[in-house]
């Protein structure tokens, strides 16, 4: 079982570093993209719990989805800019995935993983 705590993280960022920490604790590299994030979780299996799940819905929602977006955009390649700008123009239009969403959805991609939303600290 893993616990990722939304009290301990505020940005993309910030969840990239409390997981590298949950996660993997005997590696000397730690997690720094969406892509990075579902690898490691292939080593994975179990339960993972979100405590506080709301704040990072809050934290990691239009906003921060946005600047996300925008940041990928401005610094062009490597990044496919068109693709970026339609998800973006979606997130806009209401029809696109905030972050949280995103790495939701990239846990529940895995079926070899529970994941529980916690939505205040017990």
């Amino acid at each position: 079982m893993a616990v990722i705590n939304g009290s301990h993280f505020s940005d993309l960022s910030g969840f990239y570093e409390d997981v590298s920490l949950i996660l993997m604790k005997d590696e000397d590299w730690k997690i720094g993209t969406l892509d990075g994030f579902d690898d490691i979780l292939y080593g994975f299996e179990g339960k993972i719990i979100w405590k506080e799940s709301e704040k990072s819905k809050k934290d990691l929602g239009f906003e921060a989805t946005k600047e996300f977006y925008e940041n990928k955009i401005r610094i062009g390649k490597p990044f496919n800019v068109e693709l970026i700008q339609q998800k973006l123009d979606d997130l806009i239009d209401g029809n696109g995935q905030t972050l949280f969403e995103i790495l939701v959805e990239i846990i529940e991609s895995h079926k070899n993983i529970s994941l529980i939303l916690e939505k205040v600290l017990k």
